[in-house]
């Protein structure tokens, strides 16, 4: 019983290790999935400054978040990725997320393009496959996001000026 507990862990982590960082693994997305990548930014925007966005599976659940800031709060809101609608709302609290949010928020100083139209943008470039990440960086002083894009298992990032 033990090492089926332990070998259940085991699994479950390498599934949320791998699907954080492979695009690949949200190739398997549910049917449900309704909702694209630019529409869950529009409903980020809402309720602050969409500042990042991602399908991603957590805890063995797929989950649509965008990272959201107003004012001097950094939010992590939960799209329902079969209605748009906002699921969840949590202020981000823990280090190493609220490290990330504050970088992803300097990185779009000097934006005039928003993530939204970047997303649109790396798709209309790349026919027949979808967004599933967009993080903004600065790349040489200049506003720019990297979107991860999903072609069935194939997968590959552009990047996209924001400037």
């Amino acid at each position: 019983m033990k090492s089926m507990l332990i070998g259940s862990l085991f699994v479950l982590a390498s599934m949320q290790a791998r699907a954080e960082g492979d695009a690949a693994a949200l190739a398997e997305q549910p049917k449900s999935v309704k909702v694209t990548l630019a529409q869950a930014l529009k409903a980020g925007a809402a309720k602050g400054k969409p500042i990042s966005a991602k399908f991603e599976l957590e805890y063995g659940r797929f989950q649509l978040s965008v990272y959201t800031v107003s004012g001097a709060i950094f939010s992590e809101m939960i799209v329902d990725h079969a209605t748009g609608e906002i699921t969840r709302t949590e202020t981000i609290i823990s280090d190493d997320d609220l490290s990330a949010a504050k970088a992803q928020s300097e990185a779009l100083v000097g934006a005039k393009v928003s993530l939204q139209n970047a997303v649109v943008r790396a798709q209309k470039a790349n026919k027949g496959y979808r967004a599933v990440s967009i993080t903004p960086s600065k790349r040489n002083g200049r506003a720019s996001a990297e979107v991860t894009l999903l072609k069935g298992s194939e997968s590959k990032t552009v990047v996209e000026q924001l400037d």
